[in-house]
């Protein structure tokens, strides 16, 4: 299994052992080019140009024309793997008892090398579970192989993603005490996973260890622990490693100034994350859209969403165009605390773009703008424009059209009222009761009595009882038309329901007056 040759891995970048330098590059490539055989090419072989773009995508290591130029010679170990990958995948619940037979069938055949992609391969394609139990066994397979640094890290890498971190902490003791250094990149991932789990000690130490082995930290490793004291909300601790990293030669990343700053947006500290934005400028980084949004969130969580609109500014400033986030969240903030008609102008400028807005913002800022539009006429149009681009793109509910019919009939729509009334009614919806009353009080409003008892018919067929408001509503206009039968009617329908009107039919009186006297007359 030794071998003269002692090169870099280009997945953890730890020393592999291969039998023939030239076969590098074609090693590189090899990982992840087995995780993406298809089930209908069970030999693995892949073309020149698939290979090359896995690794464009995935490595970026060597340029194009260079790869171009090769011929790879490890055809059969490549060809082993990929039928080995297609025999798993084959497997119905992935039987261990039977893979560990496959392998064993060909251990004469496996190196080192190509137990380590076996493996990689795995933890790439989400199968943690079985490279552990592929390396745990490996003896009982019947090859002769020992763990060596990449090895370990692959099984680190594993742990991490299995979200078991003991182990992965295990593995790297384990790693250090058969005398192999682990590489700044094994440091980082497992620092990177202590910090997602809020394990911020633990991820302290591991850094810890790093020094004393001399491994020198990137700002990978020390963005990793920058959000990591943020998501535990020790803004001032992260905040101090990013002026130590400066002192200690490590030049922070836009990376390192957007995690500080998410850190102080969520503890309400959104202007001190704008300052930290103004010292990345200075150091002449180039802020993302990530940066730009992580001020939206913050603002609006100050319930200071107009803010954005400054934020918005500079990102065109800075010629970062904004995203579908950048202006939802903009106008999630502003509809939240009530700026209906910056919203608007939001929502105009992202449709103007060709942004979709989420059905559930459009359906708020619907809302919005009909109460508003109750009060300030100007809005109305506004609000059936919206509700017409709602209608083409998702389905309104049944309390927005609630919305829509009294904007309707606060604007003398009638029409348009009833059409959207019936319309409601026909996609299965019933309207509440506050609705029905809205477009009986605007019709009698209008004096059109007899539309509002057709509305009160459907009110019935619909399966809704009306209300003492509902009836109110039709025996007040009838007595003001001076019509006592038509009252009468709506009075004596209400009582046989067990409803009891506050108004009572009325009849009218005739008054008139001369010189001599005054006299009144039942009409």
């Amino acid at each position: 299994m030794s071998s003269p040759y002692k090169v870099e891995s280009s997945v953890f970048g730890n020393p592999s052992i291969f039998r023939n330098p030239k076969k590098i590059h074609h090693r590189k490539l090899l990982v992840l080019a087995m995780i993406s055989l298809p089930s209908k090419n069970p030999s693995g072989i892949r073309s020149s140009r698939s290979l090359i773009f896995a690794h464009r995508s995935c490595m970026d290591l060597v340029k194009v024309w260079k790869l171009e130029s090769l011929h790879f010679d490890g055809r059969t170990d490549r060809i082993r793997i990929g039928n080995f990958l297609h025999k798993i995948k084959a497997i119905p619940f992935k039987d261990t008892s039977e893979i560990f037979s496959i392998m064993e069938k060909d251990a004469g055949n496996w190196t080192l090398s190509d137990f380590n992609g076996m493996l990689m391969a795995l933890v790439t394609a989400n199968e943690p579970d079985l490279a552990l139990e592929l390396y745990s066994n490996v003896a009982s397979c019947g090859l002769a192989l020992a763990p060596n640094c990449w090895t370990f890290s692959i099984m680190i890498r594993c742990c991490c993603k299995k979200n078991d971190l003991d182990e992965a902490q295990r593995f790297l003791h384990h790693m250090m005490v058969n005398g192999y250094s682990p590489n700044v990149i094994t440091f980082t991932t497992l620092i990177n996973s202590l910090c997602k789990r809020g394990k911020l000690q633990n991820a302290f130490e591991v850094f810890e260890v790093m020094g004393r082995i001399g491994c020198k930290p990137t700002v990978q490793t020390y963005n990793c622990l920058l959000k990591g004291l943020c998501y535990v909300g020790r803004v001032e601790g992260a905040h101090e490693m990013l002026m130590n990293m400066k002192k200690e030669s490590v030049r922070p990343d836009i990376y390192s100034y957007t995690a500080i700053m998410d850190g102080f947006c969520k503890v309400g500290r959104s202007d001190e994350a704008m300052e930290l934005l103004s010292q990345a400028l200075e150091m002449g980084l180039a802020p993302n859209v990530v940066t730009f949004n992580t001020l939206f969130t913050g603002y609006s969580k100050e319930g200071r969403p107009q803010q954005g609109f400054r934020v918005l500014r500079l990102m065109k400033e800075k010629n970062c165009m904004p995203d579908s986030i950048s202006y939802s969240t903009l106008l999630s903030g502003l509809l939240k605390w009530g700026k209906i008609r910056a919203a608007l102008g939001v929502y105009k400028e992202m449709v103007g773009i060709g942004f979709e807005v989420e059905g559930r913002m459009m359906s708020t800022l619907l809302r919005g703008l009909c109460m508003k539009s109750w009060t300030e006429k100007d809005l109305a149009q506004d609000a059936y424009q919206v509700f017409e681009k709602m209608s083409s793109v998702s389905i309104v509910d049944h309390t927005t059209y609630g919305f829509v019919i009294r904007t309707l009939c606060v604007g003398k729509k009638m029409e348009e009222a009833l059409d959207h009334l019936q319309q409601m009614i026909r996609m299965g919806y019933i309207p509440r009761t506050i609705t029905f009353n809205n477009v009986i009080q605007a019709l009698c409003t209008e004096g059109k009595i007899r539309e509002a008892l057709v509305v009160l018919v459907i009110m019935y067929e619909s399966g809704k009882i009306p209300s003492r408001t509902s009836y109110d509503i039709l025996v007040k206009e009838f007595n003001h038309q001076g019509r006592l039968l038509g009252a009468s009617n709506v009075y004596g329908a209400a009582l046989k329901q067990g409803v009891v009107p506050h108004r009572i039919p009325l009849r009218r009186w005739k008054c008139s007056t001369n010189a001599s006297f005054f006299s009144c007359t039942l009409i």
